[in-house]
């Protein structure tokens, strides 16, 4: 039916408590509403193609006409992290959710890193990435000892200064510790490299060279399907990592949201036919988890001011879908994901009947539906909603 299918992930925009957000602890949580009502700004091009349809959102109408079918999914896997949620929208149910560690890591884990990197650990404690870097930055930079931390995600995170420990042995070092946490007893999502500049307390900034080292995904994923019957899957952003590269066929890195945008218009220009899967992750690494509320309707904003570059990009037998991997409310206690529903846009070129589509049970429905368009074979638990698109 679609020659390519351009699917954007806009990273933690959730649209309302998910129906099991009190088992999270997540009562009351609303991505959208809650940024938007931070701050006054529209959202015109998300709104013609009916996202105020789906719930109530600040300044934001439900259109009579929308120029996209539009509904929410519901998550079923364990998990309200990244990995879990784009693993999901690629066909997978996490039922085991990765670990996390909210005191730290244990003394054994650190102690195989220090001996295994010949580096000893700092902080190795629950904590923003911004403030780890003032408290223990000037502390690593005299003893070159390496900032371990974590957070409410399934990740173990490694910051350094790139002038003490240069970004290629920066990322040596997490390769190393990569390896060390396959074993089932530390198993966590990710590894990520965070390398940071600045001269002191106060001056010290994360650079862009971030690196994440993932787990590859426990099954194949309907981008191995494609992958194997010879379409072009583009990963964009930071796909490529949350997939361990795994049914990816090329990929371009991304240094924040509007690059994402140009990147994935440089992709819309290439011939070919397949997938190409970009991630935008300044909604919750850079405002999210960080709380910023005003900082997120504005980057909101600025991807809604994009938006008609990308639908005017579209070719006649393209499909664009945009959607979530969770929520991250601003607003919401703790600097933690939060259990949402996400909204799922799908919109085309093609003479189409726009309108409102049946609420999906799960993020697995997209990868249902990449492979009934391009006709592979996939076994997952989600529903196609491609004859819905009519």
């Amino acid at each position: 039916m679609f020659n390519r299918i351009h699917l954007v992930v806009l990273d933690s925009v959730g649209i309302g408590e998910a129906k099991d957000a009190e088992e999270f602890g997540d009562i009351g949580a609303h991505t959208l509403k809650h940024a938007l009502q931070s701050k006054d700004v529209t959202l015109p091009n998300l709104e013609k193609l009916g996202l105020g349809c789906i719930d109530d959102l600040p300044n934001l109408n439900c259109v009579n006409e929308s120029k996209a079918f539009y509904t929410k999914m519901s998550e079923i896997s364990r998990g309200k992290d990244t990995m879990t949620g784009h693993w999901e929208i690629a066909g997978l149910n996490i039922k085991t959710p990765f670990k996390t560690y909210p005191n730290g890591f244990p003394e054994e884990l650190i102690r195989q890193i220090e001996e295994k990197t010949n580096r000893k650990v700092v902080c190795n404690l629950p904590y923003s990435g911004t403030d780890v870097i003032d408290d223990y930055g000037e502390e690593h930079m005299k003893s070159g000892n390496i900032i371990v931390y974590t957070s409410a995600d399934p990740v173990l995170q490694i910051a350094a200064h790139e002038d003490i420990i240069p970004v290629d042995e920066l990322y040596d070092i997490c390769e190393t510790v990569r390896e060390i946490t396959l074993a089932e007893e530390f198993l966590v999502g990710r590894v990520i490299a965070r390398p940071f500049i600045g001269e002191g307390k106060g001056k010290f900034t994360r650079t862009e060279n971030r690196h994440d080292y993932a787990l590859s995904p426990f099954e194949p994923t309907v981008l191995d399907a494609l992958k194997e019957n010879d379409y072009t899957v583009y990963a964009v952003g930071k796909i490529n990592d949350i997939f361990n590269s795994q049914g990816i066929t090329d990929m371009v890195r991304t240094k924040n949201n509007m690059d994402g945008v140009d990147k994935l218009l440089d992709v819309m220009d290439k011939d070919f036919k397949g997938l190409s899967f970009t991630n935008l992750v300044d909604f919750d690494a850079v405002y999210g988890h960080r709380r910023d509320s005003k900082g997120y309707a504005n980057a909101l904003k600025e991807f809604d001011d994009r938006l008609p570059e990308i639908l005017d990009k579209l070719d006649d037998n393209d499909l664009l879908i945009i959607t979530a991997d969770h929520g991250n409310d601003p607003t919401f206690k703790g600097t933690d994901h939060t259990r949402e529903y996400v909204p799922l846009l799908v919109t085309s070129k093609q003479d189409l009947d726009f309108k409102e589509i049946k609420a999906r049970d799960s993020y697995s429905d997209v990868a249902a539906t990449i492979a009934e368009n391009f006709d592979v074979s996939f076994k997952t638990h989600g529903e196609s909603f491609l004859g819905e698109l009519k």
